[in-house]
C-alpha cells in the first residue's frame, strides 16, 4: 500500500508542482491541504482539502476525517503552522505549533535566541514612533514580526527615516490588525542561508549558501545564493554550530528548516530559522546523491526515513532571484536566447506573467524568475549568473492598453 504524506501550501506557492512530481517519482500519495476557496467543490479536480492558514478554525477536522497519514510536510510560514497542529491532532512527526509559531514571529525568535544565549541586537516592538523614533540606536532596521522574504524590512539611519518608514510599513499592513512592527539594531557583516533537516532536535545541514552581493538596505532584497560556501572551515563550523542552538532555543523537533544569518567580528547572528524549506524555485538548485531534489529528500525524511547519508552533488552550484527593478506592468523579457546559451546557465525561469503588476521590495512578495547554473567552483557560478542576467532586457509598463 502506498505511502500518504500531507502537503500544506499556499495556492500562490510554486513548489506543490515540484513536490508533486517527487511524489511521483517515490510512488508517494501526495494530499494537498491549501487556502483555497472552501465553497466551490473541488475546484481543480485534485481532491486538496480546503484549509485556512490564518485564524482560530484552520479546518483540522476535515483533514482528519480525509486520513490517516503517514508524514506531514510543509512550505511557506503560515502553512507550516497549521501542518504543525495538524500532526500534533494526528500524532505524527512535525514540530511543536508554539515552537512553529516562535519561528515565524520576529520577536518571538529574537525572544528565545536571547534567552539562549545567542548573539542578538537590541529589538522592541514599537507602539509609540514618535517616542522611539529619539531612543532607538541608528542605524536600525524596522520589520514586520510575521512577514517573510524581506518584504517591509527597511534600514534607517536617523529619526526622520524612522517615521517615514514605520508609516511605509503600516500601510503595507493595512488590513492586518494582528500585525506588529519591530526595531532593531542593525547587523553589519556577511550574509548567509542555511538548508537543513531536523530530527528529533538534532539539525543535520544539507548546504551553506553564500550571498555574495552585500545587503546593506535600505532594503533587503536578496539575489544570489552559491553553495558550497567559500568561508574559511572554521566560520562555517561556528555558523552550523549556532543554528543548532537556534534550532534548540525555538524547540523545533522536526523538519526542514531554513535558516539565515550574519557573521561579523562579534560572530555570527541569527536572522531567522523558518520551519519550512527555502522558499520559491531556489531548490531546484539543489541536487543530493542519485540525482536526488530537496523535496525527494524531504518526504523521504517526513516518512521516517533515514536521510543522514544525503550530501551535495559534485561542483558548485547558484541560483539567482531575478529582482524587480521598478514598480509597473510586466511586459515581455528579451535576451533569453543569449542568457541562456552563456557556459554553466543551466535553466532560467521567467515566472512573472505577461500583464502582471510587478512590485519590488519593500512591499512587494515576488521575482521576475530565477536563474540557475552550476561551475567547477563558487566564483564561476557568480561570474556566469550575473553574465546571463546582464542580458536580459524586461520591458514594462505604467498601463496596460485599451482593447477597443
Amino acid at each position: 500500500m502506498k505511502k500518504r504524506v500531507l502537503l500544506f501550501a499556499a495556492t500562490t506557492g510554486y513548489q506543490v508542482r515540484t513536490f508533486a512530481d517527487a511524489a511521483r517519482r517515490l510512488e508517494v500519495d501526495l494530499m494537498l491541504a491549501t487556502d483555497r476557496c472552501h465553497i466551490l467543490d473541488d475546484p481543480w479536480g485534485d481532491q486538496a482539502i480546503p484549509v485556512r492558514l490564518d485564524g482560530p478554525s484552520p479546518g483540522l477536522d476535515a483533514i482528519c476525517e480525509r486520513g490517516p497519514f503517514d508524514g506531514i510536510v510543509a512550505v511557506g510560514d503560515r502553512p507550516a503552522l497549521v501542518a504543525a497542529q495538524a500532526a500534533a491532532r494526528l500524532s505524527l512527526r512535525f514540530s511543536p505549533p508554539a515552537a512553529v509559531l516562535a519561528a515565524k514571529d520576529k520577536f518571538l525568535a529574537r525572544e528565545r535566541f536571547k534567552n539562549a544565549g545567542l548573539n542578538t541586537p537590541e529589538y522592541r516592538l514599537v507602539s509609540n514612533p514618535v517616542d522611539l523614533q529619539l531612543a532607538v540606536r541608528y542605524p536600525c532596521v524596522l520589520k514586520p514580526t510575521a512577514l517573510s522574504a524581506s518584504r517591509g524590512v527597511i534600514r534607517v539611519d536617523n529619526p526622520a527615516q524612522f517615521l517615514g518608514a514605520f508609516e511605509r510599513i503600516r500601510a503595507l499592513l493595512d488590513g492586518e490588525p494582528d500585525q506588529e512592527i519591530q526595531a532593531e539594531d542593525f547587523i553589519p557583516g556577511r550574509e548567509f542561508a542555511l538548508e537543513g533537516l531536523v530530527t528529533a532536535g538534532r539539525l543535520q545541514v544539507l548546504a551553506l549558501f553564500d550571498k555574495p552581493d552585500p545587503l546593506n538596505g535600505p532594503f533587503f532584497e536578496e539575489t544570489i545564493y552559491l553553495t558550497p560556501s567559500r568561508e574559511a572551515a572554521a566560520v562555517q563550523d561556528a555558523i552550523f554550530e549556532t543554528a543548532q542552538r537556534a534550532v534548540a532555543a525555538l524547540g523545533l523537533t522536526d523538519g526542514p528548516i531554513h535558516a539565515e544569518m550574519r557573521v561579523n567580528d562579534a560572530g555570527v547572528w541569527m536572522l531567522e530559522v523558518a520551519a519550512r524549506p527555502i522558499g520559491g524555485l531556489c531548490s531546484r538548485v539543489l541536487r543530493f546523491n542519485s540525482d536526488t531534489s530537496l523535496e525527494e529528500l524531504i518526504l523521504r525524511h517526513a516518512l521516517g526515513e533515514n536521510v543522514s547519508g544525503y550530501c551535495l552533488a559534485p561542483g558548485a552550484h547558484g541560483v539567482m532571484m531575478i529582482p524587480i527593478p521598478r514598480a509597473g506592468i510586466y511586459i515581455d523579457v528579451s535576451g533569453l536566447g543569449q542568457a541562456l546559451q552563456v557556459a554553466g546557465i543551466e535553466d532560467i525561469v521567467i515566472t512573472a506573467k505577461p500583464g502582471q503588476m510587478m512590485v519590488p521590495l519593500p512591499e512587494g512578495a515576488s521575482y521576475l524568475g530565477f536563474i540557475f547554473a552550476r561551475g567547477s567552483t563558487a566564483d564561476c557560478v557568480n561570474s556566469v549568473l550575473r553574465q546571463s542576467h546582464s542580458l536580459l532586457q524586461f520591458s514594462f509598463a505604467t498601463s496596460l492598453p485599451v482593447v477597443s
